[in-house]
C-alpha cells in the first residue's frame, strides 16, 4: 500500500497539478488509512489488492466524532480518488470505495463584512512603514479582486498589468484567469513597488516578508486578524472573509452571478450561489425593478 500511495501522490503532484494544500491533506488522509490497516493487521497494509469495502468502512467509522463533516467529505474524496487510481493503473481489480457514502456538508452562509467594515479594514494599514504599505496593497487586492489567499501569495510582479488594470491569477486546478484591479489597489501597488525592490533577494514574488522572501498564507492571515481587531470588525477577519465580502458587495451592487463566478474562478455556478450572501431585501429590490407584474 505504501508504494501505491506514493505513486498516487506523485500523480496528483505532477499530472493533476493539485494545490500543495490538497496534496498535503490527501497524504495525511491516506497515511491515516495505512496506520489503521497496520493497527488492524489487515492484509491491505502490505498488499493494496486486499483493500476492501469492509476495511474502508471500518476506517471511516473510526474517525466518527473526531472530524467535522467537511473533513470527512474530503477524506472520502481522497479514498475514492486513490482507489480509482489503483484500479486504473492495475493495482486493484475493483474499486471498493464506490459504495462509500459521505456525510452531507452543512450549508452555512458566509459572513461578509459590511461595506463600512471592509473599508475600515482595507485602510487600517496607514503610514509610510514598508510593511504597512505592503499590507495596504495586499488588502486592497484581496477585497478589490476577490483572490484566494494562496493565489495572492503566489503572485509575481509580472502578473500585474498596470496599463490594463488587471492581474493574471493561477487558480485551482492550475487554471489561469485575468481579473480587474481597482484604482485604489493600483495606487497602493505603485507605492509598494519602489519599497519592494530593495527587499527582494532574487525573487519575483509580488508580496514579500521582512526577510525578502515570499509572503506566506499564514502570515497574511495573522496580519488580517490583527487589523480586524484594531478597527473593531465583528468576528475574526480572515482572508476568505474578504473574498466573501468581495462577492457579496458585487452582488448587492447589481453584478450578475455569472460575472461573479468568472471573477472568483468558480467552476460551477452553484458554488457561487452558495458563496454569495443574498438577503431577502436585495432579492425583493431586484424583483420589483425587473418584473413587469411585480407592482400593481
Amino acid at each position: 500500500m505504501q508504494q501505491a500511495v506514493a505513486a498516487f501522490l506523485e500523480h496528483l503532484k505532477h499530472h493533476r497539478r493539485v494545490s500543495p494544500h490538497t496534496l498535503k491533506a490527501y497524504a495525511q488522509d491516506l497515511g491515516l488509512l495505512q496506520a489503521f490497516a497496520v493497527a488492524k493487521a489487515h492484509p491491505a497494509a502490505g498488499d493494496v489488492k486486499a483493500l476492501n469495502l469492509m476495511l474502508l468502512r471500518a476506517f471511516v467509522a473510526s474517525r466518527h466524532g473526531q472530524d467535522q463533516a467537511t473533513t470527512q467529505a474530503r477524506r472520502l474524496s481522497a479514498l475514492k480518488s486513490f482507489c480509482r487510481f489503483c484500479q486504473r493503473t492495475g493495482r486493484m481489480e475493483d474499486n471498493p470505495a464506490l459504495q462509500l457514502a459521505g456525510p452531507k456538508k452543512p450549508k452555512s452562509i458566509p459572513k461578509a463584512l459590511s461595506v463600512d467594515e471592509a473599508f475600515a479594514a482595507v485602510t487600517a494599514p496607514s503610514g509610510e512603514d514598508v510593511l504597512r504599505v505592503r499590507d495596504r496593497a495586499l488588502l486592497e487586492m484581496l477585497y478589490g479582486s476577490g483572490l484566494r489567499v494562496a493565489e495572492l501569495c503566489a503572485l509575481d510582479v509580472g502578473d500585474v498589468d498596470v496599463g490594463s488594470r488587471t492581474v493574471r491569477v493561477l487558480g485551482k486546478g492550475n487554471k489561469q484567469r485575468v481579473v480587474p484591479v481597482g484604482e485604489k489597489c493600483l495606487v497602493a501597488l505603485q507605492q509598494w513597488f519602489p519599497l519592494r525592490a530593495p527587499l527582494a533577494r532574487g525573487t519575483d514574488a509580488l508580496f514579500l516578508n521582512h526577510r525578502g522572501g515570499r509572503l506566506t498564507t499564514r502570515s497574511v492571515a495573522r496580519h488580517l486578524a490583527r487589523y480586524g481587531e484594531n478597527v473593531g470588525v465583528r468576528g475574526r477577519l480572515h482572508p476568505h472573509r474578504m473574498r466573501h465580502s468581495f462577492a457579496t458587495h458585487l452582488l448587492e451592487g447589481g453584478a450578475d452571478l455569472r460575472s461573479i463566478q468568472e471573477l472568483l474562478g468558480h467552476q460551477s455556478l452553484s458554488t457561487t450561489q452558495r458563496y454569495t450572501r443574498v438577503d431577502l431585501d436585495h432579492l425583493m429590490r431586484v424583483y420589483d425593478a425587473a418584473h413587469p407584474h411585480a407592482r400593481g
